[in-house]
């Protein structure tokens, strides 16, 4: 299986890590795709590149995409990002820093990538579980995604599937760290802050902040991402 080449969409988060170690495992070429789509989180960018070097990436293409220029999310404007909000008001409507039709986007670029590669397979960290407000990863948007690769390019004409993978999209964020310690993925390389700090430190308040936290305190595993910066405590 090592020849068949697929792509993935790598943040430099760590669900999009987990999916990339994922893919590895069942012996898929990797070619991952990054957006720099002006997010006020850019580190993550940086990121990408060596978990890119971690996995052993064919090929890992940064493509440059300023969003930024309609704004509408706090990725990509000035809106503030919401911070120590609870788990219940997390669950409930589609957060500001949703960012308008971002993994339509995404896996369009994603669908173009693999054309070129006659890739039939794209794998992306969409998650419901922690991301309930996003209407962009839930399971009813990847079926509609793949009826409209399949109609809209020369691959799905030809015959052949185009399947958009998303593994993590009902587990939760402890299975997901859980899985990605079993496939031993290097979680200080990730980062998930929205508004990382001076030396890129994560904020500690935003909502993937404490998400991560949460994951990690039920996981009963320590982050060496935030360990790596000598930083103590549950809150960063």
């Amino acid at each position: 299986m090592g020849s068949i080449p697929v792509v993935v969409l790598a943040s430099g988060g760590l669900d999009s890590t987990v999916t990339a170690a994922l893919a590895k495992a069942e012996g898929y070429d990797l070619h991952l795709l990054t957006i720099d789509y002006g997010q006020r989180h850019r580190f993550e960018i940086e990121c990408s590149k060596k978990i890119a070097v971690w996995l052993g990436a064919t090929d890992h293409k940064i493509l440059q995409l300023d969003l930024g220029q309609f704004g509408g999310s706090a990725l990509t404007s000035q809106i503030p990002v919401p911070t120590d909000r609870p788990s219940l008001e997390r669950e409930h409507g589609i957060p500001v820093t949703y960012v308008p039709a971002r993994n339509t986007i995404f896996l369009s670029l994603a669908l173009a990538y693999g054309e070129v590669l006659n890739a039939t397979k794209i794998f992306f960290g969409a998650n419901i579980r922690d991301y309930s407000g996003y209407p962009d990863c839930r399971p009813e948007f990847i079926q509609a995604f793949m009826e409209v690769a399949e109609q809209g390019t020369r691959l799905g004409q030809e015959g052949q599937s185009i399947e958009i993978l998303a593994p993590l999209l009902f587990m939760t964020k402890r299975e997901i760290i859980q899985k990605g310690q079993e496939l031993q993925v290097p979680f200080h390389l990730t980062s998930s802050c929205y508004q990382p700090g001076p030396d890129h430190r994560p904020c500690g308040r935003c909502d993937s902040c404490l998400i991560r936290q949460e994951g990690f305190l039920d996981a009963q595993i320590s982050d060496p991402a935030i360990m790596s910066l000598g930083l103590k405590g549950e809150k960063i």
